[in-house]
């Protein structure tokens, strides 16, 4: 197929934008080659936020997700064709789209589903270009938990950067990438191979502590609500009790977990706490429970990306534990991934992919039974031409400048 130029589409946890990425990518034996064209975030309109979060009562169930399902669809649509044409000059091959997250279903400490709203058929009808969604529900009907997918594109990466080390003994070292979106996820690439996994919270306890404020804010822009307070240690030792963090990977989780009710319920066990202790106090909890993670892992050094790595209140606190405990710490933007745009650049790997026949998953890191191709492909305009699969196990991906 020589080059093959995708949109990638997804929406965080978080829910405060569409993200949205071209890059081309090539096969190069055992290598892939990322050549980043541009990343956009685009606003996601307030009315359809609040309804995903708190679905109108009025409708049926069935007519409600109904409507959602397709409203986000049409919205990605929006985002696809504003990819297409601001960064991609008006010529792609394939869209990859992730949707958006509403739910993963959890049974017994197992996933048994998990839903993504925006139906891609609008992305493709819009576009013209053929679609791969849905990647995650491969790995659950497999076994897996449907996430963490980041380590995909981080252990190439990782391997990557690694090999261009100047010393033999800087090559040999465990490097993580982390990821701080509405959770944090971390990918450890060691002599044992690859584990990822959530280490837990990432902005969506900053983000639900800010919007239980009389502010009327839904997040802690520029961490300037959390410089003004202190950590208090009675709640910040209430929320480590939860029973996520003694857990063992591979492990995900997500706001059906750390939420409104979640932090009320803990705010419910401590003395009253104002607004600017209690953002500074999750802020340290998500700093504190990554710092231990990359630690637990014995990570020498760390690449950060990722919204809250904007936060520089967190950003710092990560900092100052991680060199506490002798761990090297850098942002992707250094090794040339724009932090806010590299899970809208994995996006587009899953998809280039899944159209090789290439397993998408790291079992290790999602629990499934084994590597599987993600995703489902919805046809565009013309009939969807498949390149052979590729026979050579791809080692290695490079970004490019």
């Amino acid at each position: 197929m020589g080059k093959c130029r995708v949109i990638g589409l997804l929406s965080g946890t978080s829910m405060d934008a569409w993200d949205v990425a071209a890059a081309e990518l090539t096969m190069r034996a055992d290598e892939i080659e990322l050549h980043p064209l541009g990343h956009l975030e685009l606003p996601y309109p307030e009315g359809l936020r609040e309804e995903l979060r708190n679905p109108t009562p009025e409708e049926s169930w069935s007519a409600r997700w109904c409507r959602l399902d397709a409203e986000t669809g049409r919205e990605l649509a929006r985002a696809a064709r504003i990819g297409l044409d601001e960064l991609a000059a008006g010529r792609a091959d394939l869209v990859t789209s992730l949707g958006q997250t509403v739910h993963h279903l959890v049974e017994h400490g197992r996933t048994t589903g998990t839903l993504q709203l925006g139906q891609p058929s609008w992305i493709a009808e819009s576009t013209g270009l053929p679609v791969v969604s849905d990647p995650r529900g491969r790995d659950v009907a497999a076994g897996g938990q449907g996430a963490p997918l980041a380590p995909v594109f981080d252990t190439l990466w990782l391997r990557g950067l690694l090999r261009d080390r100047p010393s033999a003994e800087a090559r040999s070292a465990t490097a993580a990438a982390l990821n701080i979106g509405g959770m944090a996820n971390i990918t450890v690439l060691g002599e044992a191979g690859t584990l990822g996994y959530d280490t837990g919270p990432g902005n969506a306890l900053i983000d639900a502590a800010v919007s239980l404020g009389p502010t009327g804010r839904t997040s802690d822009h520029g961490g300037e609500i959390a410089a003004r307070g202190r950590t208090r240690t009675d709640l910040l030792e209430e929320l480590w009790k939860d029973d996520y963090y003694a857990r063992r990977p591979p492990k995900s989780t997500g706001r059906e977990h750390f939420d409104h009710d979640y932090l009320r319920r803990r705010l419910a066990e401590v003395p009253h706490v104002d607004e600017a202790d209690l953002v500074a106090t999750v802020t340290r909890l998500t700093a504190l429970t990554v710092a231990e993670e990359c630690s637990a892992c014995s990570a020498d050094f760390v690449v950060a990306s990722g919204g809250g790595v904007a936060n520089p209140v967190l950003y710092g606190e990560l900092r100052r534990e991680l060199g506490n405990r002798g761990i090297e710490l850098s942002t992707s933007d250094e090794h040339g991934v724009p932090r806010a745009a590299k899970e809208a650049y994995l996006t587009t790997l899953l998809g280039f992919l899944t159209l090789h026949g290439i397993a998408g998953n790291v079992p290790s890191a999602t629990g499934a039974a084994g590597p599987r191709v993600l995703g489902s492909i919805t046809p565009g305009r013309a009939p969807v031409r498949l390149p052979p699969p590729h026979r050579t196990p791809v080692r290695t991906l490079r970004v490019l400048g």
